[in-house]
């Protein structure tokens, strides 16, 4: 193909205008590797020769003559350029293009940003996983991101830099190898994005198709050698690839992820899902879980929700009352479904959860015997501030519910005061609380991670027990909340199967200056109103704003999911789940308080989303039993252990799952206890 029949189809591929880019020329450099199958790729780098012709700025030029013609447009918009590569292949190809853009930011001054991935350094992080810990550049496939953007972020100069990646995201293809140069079986809309120390420089660096650098993340806690795949391009086809690059002011790191979660959901619009399953089916399926998963031949009466196996759903032997069982709250809503739709199986099976848990589920300091293994008869005597929340939690709306129907509970009410009083005694003077304990108040793991958990059942101990000292210990909490997590924008182990940054402790922190919010007044209510909010834009940047495209032969692409809306969980942990429980409302209340219709939108959208996966006769997403709603969800080239992407791993927690869509599918429920 000779350059002038290029220059006829780009002026019929693109009616943009020409712009001048000479700063843009001056800091990008670009390179292109080309694989013979058979043998290792050769790279060439590639310089920006400037055109004066209408609809291009730059022919991209090697000093070797290549089979591939490559031309480039830039569109300055305001504080955004647009990047348009066309590639237009004489002869077949493989490819894989790259290209760096400096900043005019020393990366010793910076801090980087990869929604759902990457926050500040990743040094909350094992060495084990991407961080800084292995490496001060890093490069990875888009799909690893909740938007497949990069951001640079100069705390010296309070400057920004991002580039995101703008395309349909409609095609995936299968590798036969996970690391070094693998050639692709098919088209893939999957490129990378990343940064780079270039001599000192904070550099951009993305690129089409995927690769990743220095290191490759496969499952949980192992780092592999790093990948480069290739595209086929037949002779005589061509390929459009956009980018946008921005560079704007933002006052300090919070604001850089408020700043992108606002451009990115501008850019993509995610938009509701649309499916046939109303509320009232949601739960009409889901509370199968309650019915095949109820154990009733042990001490305590539980839902077997733990360690469950995919493929059968078959019971085990583990009673949680919290994080991935979740036991308690799901008896309630058992209770309150149970009544609500006169199931008489369901409201037995909840009571005698409660009841035998009032027996035989606390330990000698009246903490919840929180994980209990019957068949290994073994009693975990190592208690966490997070299970431990979520069982009074759960017990406070079972109370509430229990006392507006005329029925009181002044056992439980006895051991939930003594609850709360014994959460006051373990917290320290900033207001925080270990993450682990014993009987005798031993500390554990003095992680602080997991202090937001600790304030939803103080903030519903002082409005149900009308006791002011709970109201103080959830708003101490808050303000060590304020201090050292949201000021610092270190949002980390609020799990408790992982070290590093994760989705649920900026979530949990939202949520529990929500809570205050909600029971206070005037300047101090807008004060927690303020941090729910700037907590919240940090939740949100896990979840997708996008769609990310899955193979022919990945039962998730098959079944249709739309990964919009889904949150991924934490860096160690690279997969989507359904964490939400109260966010939803979060977000709605946010929106209002703010006028902010993006929170109120995005709600819906994670609303509609979450409800895909739902298994019932005819449907049932690869899952044993309808209505156990899966948990380790794979989106990306990651595994837990087993499958990969497009797939779940073989082992779940169906628990916390049904809980959180629960929560998620009965809006407000806070907000009513609350007031």
């Amino acid at each position: 193909m000779n350059v002038k029949k290029v220059f006829l189809i780009i002026a019929l591929l693109t009616s943009i205008s020409a712009l001048r880019a000479i700063e843009y020329n001056q800091n990008v450099s670009a390179i292109i590797s080309l694989k013979t199958p058979g043998n290792y790729a050769k790279s060439y780098l590639l310089t920006l020769k400037e055109l004066n012709a209408n609809g291009f700025n730059y022919l991209l030029e090697s000093d070797n003559p290549l089979p591939v013609t490559l031309f480039q447009n830039v569109e300055n918009k305001g504080e955004t350029k647009r990047i348009t590569l066309y590639i237009f292949a004489s002869e077949d190809i493989y490819f894989n293009y790259g290209e760096l853009v400096k900043t005019g930011s020393y990366h010793e001054d910076c801090l980087f940003f990869m929604p759902g991935f990457w926050y500040h350094k990743n040094l909350r992080s094992p060495k084990e996983a991407p961080s800084f810990h292995t490496s001060d550049s890093w490069v990875v496939r888009e799909d690893r991101l909740s938007t497949p953007l990069t951001s640079i972020f100069d705390h010296k100069k309070n400057k920004q830099y991002s580039v995101i990646r703008i395309d349909s995201f409609k095609s995936e293809a299968l590798t036969s190898h996970k690391e070094g140069e693998v050639i692709l079986s098919g088209k893939t809309s999957i490129g990378y994005t990343g940064f780079e120390n270039n001599n000192g420089i904070a550099t951009l660096s993305f690129g089409y198709p995927y690769k990743e650098a220095p290191k490759t993340y496969i499952r949980k806690l192992t780092l592999a050698p790093s990948v480069t795949a290739f595209q086929f391009l037949g002779k005589g086809e061509s390929l459009k690839l956009v980018w946008e690059i921005r560079e704007n002011n933002v006052a300090n790191f919070s604001d850089c992820v408020k700043s992108v979660w606002q451009y990115s959901y501008d850019i993509y619009k995610p938009k509701p899902v649309e499916t046939i399953y109303t509320t009232d089916k949601m739960k009409e399926v889901l509370s199968n879980f309650f019915v095949e998963s109820f154990v009733d031949d042990e001490l305590t009466k539980f839902y077997s929700g733990v360690e469950l196996q995919t493929n059968d759903c078959k019971k085990r032997d583990v009673a949680e009352v919290g994080f991935v069982g979740r036991t308690l709250l799901n008896a309630f809503n058992a209770l309150e479904y149970g009544e609500d739709r006169h199931r008489k199986n369901l409201i037995f099976n909840a009571n005698s959860i409660f009841d035998s848990y009032m027996k035989y589920g606390f330990s000698d300091a009246g903490f919840f015997n929180e994980v209990i293994h019957y068949q290994r008869n073994f009693v975990d005597s190592v208690h966490s501030i997070r299970r431990q929340s979520e069982g009074a939690y759960a017990v406070l709306y079972y109370l509430d519910y229990e006392k507006r129907h005329g029925r009181r509970h002044l056992d439980w009410e006895k051991r939930i005061k003594n609850m709360l009083d014994m959460f006051i005694k373990i917290q320290k003077s900033n207001g925080s609380f270990p993450r682990k304990f014993k009987d005798d108040f031993t500390i554990i793991d003095d992680s602080e991670g997991s202090t937001a958990s600790a304030t939803l059942p103080l903030v519903m101990g002082y409005r149900y027990f009308n006791e002011k000292r709970y109201l103080e210990a959830a708003k101490q909490s808050v303000k060590y909340l304020e201090t050292d997590i949201i000021s610092k924008s270190d949002y980390f182990s609020s799990t408790l199967d992982a070290n590093c940054e994760d989705k649920e402790a900026s979530l949990y922190a939202s949520t529990a200056a929500y809570y205050l919010a909600l029971v206070t007044k005037g300047k101090e209510k807008m004060h927690y109103a303020d941090l729910a909010k700037d907590a919240a834009y940090f939740a949100l940047s896990w979840y997708y704003t996008w769609d990310v495209p899955f193979a022919k032969g990945q039962m998730l692409g098959d079944v249709g999911l739309k990964t919009r809306g889904w949150g991924n969980v934490s860096v160690e942990n690279n997969h989507i789940d359904v964490f939400v429980f109260d966010f939803a409302d979060v977000l709605r209340w946010l929106s209002k308080m703010y006028n902010e219709p993006r929170f109120s939108d995005f709600a819906e959208v994670i609303n509609t989303s979450m409800r895909q996966l739902l298994p019932y006769e005819g449907h049932m997403c690869n899952m044993g039993k309808p209505g156990f709603y899966p948990e380790v969800v794979q989106h990306t080239n990651w595994d837990y252990g087993k499958n990969g992407k497009g797939y779940y791993n073989d082992v779940f927690a169906p628990g916390w799952v049904v809980a959180s869509l629960w929560e998620l599918l009965t809006p407000e429920r806070a907000e009513k206890f609350l007031k």
